[in-house]
Order: structure tokens, then sequence, then C-alpha cells
């Protein structure tokens, strides 16, 4: 798939054709990665470096299979979402961090993503030798639209699955549980258990724990219908 994607991006380029990119820029928080990989005994250079970065992973999925998706999850939540962009012929674009690749186009699913669709019209209309069924301003807009939607689209399944895990763990109520933070920022300190694997936010203010710090947790209370789970954290035991 990457290798397809990766082709139909340079074929576009090599036809002096407009063409849509999926891209995750260099992360933010880049620093807080390498101090995950350390506290695993992975040293990764101060500057971002998506070769490196996909070496430590797949070093840490062979080492340890089982704890992997944690990890992966820590990643993902650093990395920092994807979008869309136009990239013109000649003009440099940033690529997939997170993929380690440059040239990466989403064109292997037109029959549930857009954005593939699009990629397709554009290749067809390059195989036929004919002008292109969008200008370049039709793209930009067609980007920043997929972009939204795509937003929009997680945050419908976020409110599902937060739902949904409410259900499953509201009996659970009182228990105590081992976690990973699994987000940190103004708006509050979030933790993913591992037995049920639910997310669900700190609730005593702890403002200390960071992205990957490993916690222990009790279950406080739930909200079904709005997808609340409040955990606050065990201090000490």
């Amino acid at each position: 798939m990457i290798a397809a994607n990766g082709v139909t991006a340079r074929f576009l380029e090599t036809r002096k054709r407009d063409s849509l990119r999926r891209l995750v820029r260099e992360p933010k928080r880049w620093e807080r990665i390498v101090d995950v990989a350390a506290a695993l005994g992975h040293s990764l250079p101060v500057t971002p470096d998506s070769k490196a970065l996909s070496e430590f992973l797949d070093e840490r999925h062979e080492a340890d299979p089982v704890s992997f998706p944690d990890l992966s999850l820590t990643v993902v939540k650093l990395l920092g979402r994807g979008e869309y962009v136009v990239k013109s012929p000649g003009i440099d674009a940033p690529g997939h961090f997170g993929l380690a690749v440059h040239d990466y186009a989403h064109s292997t699913a037109p029959n549930r993503r857009y954005p593939d669709l699009i990629t397709l019209r554009l290749v067809k209309s390059a195989l036929q030798g004919g002008r292109s069924p969008y200008s370049t301003e039709d793209l930009r807009d067609l980007a920043r639209h997929c972009t939204g939607k795509e937003d929009d689209a997680n945050k419908v399944e976020r409110q599902v699955a937060k739902s949904a895990a409410a259900m499953i763990i509201q009996s659970r109520i009182g228990e105590r549980f081992a976690g990973i933070i699994s987000g940190a920022s103004e708006k509050g300190t979030w933790v993913r258990v591992f037995d049920p694997p639910v997310e669900g936010k700190l609730t005593d203010g702890e403002t200390v724990l960071d992205v990957g710090d490993h916690v222990r947790v009790e279950l406080k209370k739930v909200n079904i219908e709005r997808g609340f789970i409040d955990f606050e954290l065990v201090h000490g035991r």
C-alpha cells in the first residue's frame, strides 16, 4: 500500500500535475518521544528523524510485542494528526513523517475515501493526456474539505467508542487499574487502562504527568450517554 501510494504521487509529479498529498508534519513534541525511547534504553537523535523512529519502533515490536500497542499509541498521540495538502510540480512539500516517506498520496481505497477518488481522477486524466479535472485552487479547497471531514468523522467515532467503553466499565466503579497516560494538555490529562483497554480522564487535577507515563488509577464515575470515564490517580500504592 505504501509503495503504491508513493508510486502514484511520483507519477503525477513526473507528469507535471498537481497532486493531493497525505502528510504528517514533523512532531512538535519530538523531545517527549526521545524521552519515551530513552526510558526503554534507546537513543533517538535530538532533531526529528523519521527513519530513526521507524527503526526504534521495529526494534520494540520485535523485543516486546505484548507491550508494543501501548508504545505505539503513545507515539501516535505525540506525532499529531495527518492532513491533506496540494503538491504542485517542482515545489517541495513535507512528507509523511509517521511512515518515514516523502512522496505519499492516498490512492488505494477510492471505494471508501474521497481523497483516493480525487487522486485516481488525476491519474486517469494524466494517462489520457487531457486537462486535469481540478484547478490548483479546486484541489486546495478539496484538501481543506477532506481534512475537515476526516476530523468530523474521527470525532463521531471517538464519541461512539467512548460511550461503548463507559458501558463496558460501568460495573467496575471503585476498582483500580494499571494504565498509561495517553494525553496531557491544558484541557486535562487522559489515561488508557490496560484491562479493559479503555480511556478516561484524570479528575484530580494531576498536571505533572506526560504522555507515556505509567500510572495506577481508580475508577470513580462513568456517564454512558456522554462517554465520560473519570479516574483518580492512586498515589504511592
